[in-house]
């Protein structure tokens, strides 16, 4: 008498590629949902798998739990920010050093303003610490350093800094955080150009 053996078929893998897709689409969905929440409190796995259109078990096959889920997200959204304040300052001319520089500030206030929930979940440890030798590494230190590397333009243009480039960068971004902090704190968002204007004005005081 014969035995039928049922074999379950193996699990198909991901084609090169697909599976590094999927992150990104997830974490895209993940951020459409950040910016309906305004904030990170009501993400969940559920609520993103709902949004991506796929199910829960899909996006633990990439972030093993919620809190991989908002480290990945973080990181994708510094990466925005850094795309963005590259761009900005590409756009400015090669010769307008200090242009560019102020190019990408405004990029990265833009940035927050437009999407206050996602930056204070990519603020939440607060900005980077300003004591020497202190610096972090990680997607926020990436950012800084795309300052870093514009005042270091400055000078090597000749244009004079009261500080060293790497210090520059740092209480730049510090300025401009703490501006658009008060700007998102405000009962009226009016004031954009203002926030801009600021930040303008206190890169200045950094020039001899």
């Amino acid at each position: 008498m014969s035995k039928e053996v049922q074999v379950s078929a193996p699990r198909t893998r991901n084609r090169w590629g697909e599976g590094e897709r999927l992150r990104g689409e997830i974490l895209a969905a993940a951020s459409r949902l950040l910016s309906e929440l305004g904030g990170e409190d009501g993400l969940t796995i559920r609520g993103v798998a709902r949004a991506a259109g796929i199910a829960p078990a899909s996006i633990y096959q990439h972030f093993t739990d919620r809190a991989a889920l908002v480290a990945g997200l973080t990181e994708y959204e510094f990466a925005r920010l850094h795309t963005a304040m590259e761009a900005a300052g590409d756009r400015v001319d090669s010769g307008d050093v200090v242009g560019r520089v102020r190019a990408m500030l405004h990029a990265s206030c833009r940035f927050a303003m437009d999407n206050p929930g996602h930056y204070r979940l990519m603020t939440a440890d607060g900005p980077p610490r300003t004591a020497p030798g202190d610096r972090r590494g990680g997607p926020l230190a990436d950012v800084i350093d795309l300052l870093v590397a514009g005042f270091a333009r400055c000078a090597e243009a000749g244009v004079a800094l009261r500080v060293p480039a790497e210090r520059a960068a740092v209480i730049a971004f510090v300025g401009a955080h703490g501006r658009v902090a008060l700007f998102q704190n405000s009962a009226k968002h009016t004031q954009a150009d203002s926030v801009l204007s600021f930040v303008d004005e206190f890169v200045s005081l950094v020039f001899a």
